[in-house]
């Protein structure tokens, strides 16, 4: 498979997590189990498949291959994909994709749905997607995927199974729904945006930014840019049960043994080995 741009894969029990995040290059995200992604600012040949993606905000470095991706799959002949935005995000868009389809003289057929804070998303019987705010320069919205299922309530355990059968064929709602959250997702924000979910720090899988980690980032600075800084987490590293941590979204003024060097000076622990700092 042709690599036209960087990627970079993890492996976490049955997850997949692959992509790259630079601040002011391009981030793009995919979860190949869930078929989904996250952000569009560039995009990989291998990424083409997956048909659903969540935008987590309309800057360029984050939604600047969307056109791309679309002309490919029908280039391809693939199903128009399903792509959700911020709200503010669909006019525009709209009329980016009518320019390109002019220039083309070809279709840029796609499903283009707006999404706001506090939404839900369902993907398939057992997974779910939800949304909540966070805190950038711009409209923005993080994502968390829930893997939900049905079990028997308490109250009919033990019952055989012809009785189950007849409640459920008479109507009765024998089960209830328990979630996990598996994957959740910042984009970008500063540490505002941290406190809008708590499923942040309860998820099995955390894909979020760190884009400053040097001292003298003034707050109301990282507030302004709406950003996180290495003492964000810090400040909240009891907070985080993540089993995996994944940051990225460095400054492009930082070298990668830098970043490394500060992170384990302050967190020499690297978080009891959960955090993974993505180059």
């Amino acid at each position: 498979m042709l690599k036209n741009v960087a990627l970079r894969t993890h492996t976490h029990k049955n997850l997949t997590i692959e992509g790259y995040s630079r601040a002011a290059v391009q981030t793009y995200w995919r979860i190949p189990e869930l078929k989904l992604g996250f952000d569009l600012g560039a995009q990989p040949w291998s990424f083409m498949g997956t048909p659903t993606w969540f935008v987590s905000h309309a800057h360029l470095d984050h939604i600047a291959a969307l056109p791309v991706y679309v002309t490919r799959r029908r280039l391809m002949k693939m199903e128009p994909p399903v792509i959700y935005l911020p709200e503010s995000a669909i006019e525009p868009v709209e009329r980016i994709l009518r320019a390109f389809r002019r220039l083309d003289r070809g279709g840029v057929p796609c499903e283009l749905l707006p999404i706001a804070p506090n939404q839900e998303v369902e993907l398939s019987r057992e997974h779910v997607v939800t949304t909540f705010q966070t805190a950038h320069t711009v409209p923005s919205m993080g994502f968390v995927v829930w893997d939900r299922r049905r079990k028997l309530k308490q109250e009919y355990l033990g019952l055989p199974g012809h009785e189950i059968r007849d409640l459920r064929m008479a109507g009765e709602d024998i089960t209830t729904e328990t979630r996990v959250p598996l994957v959740a997702y910042t984009g970008d924000t500063s540490a505002a945006g941290l406190e809008q979910e708590p499923a942040i720090y309860e998820a099995m899988i955390l894909i979020t930014e760190m884009t400053f980690v040097t001292p003298g980032h003034r707050p109301e600075h990282l507030q302004k840019h709406g950003h996180l800084h290495l003492d964000d987490f810090v400040e909240r590293r009891h907070r985080f049960k993540n089993e995996l941590i994944i940051a990225s979204h460095f400054s492009s003024r930082y070298h990668q043994k830098q970043v490394r060097e500060q992170v384990e000076k302050q967190l020499p622990d690297m978080l009891d080995q959960r955090l993974k700092l993505w180059f």
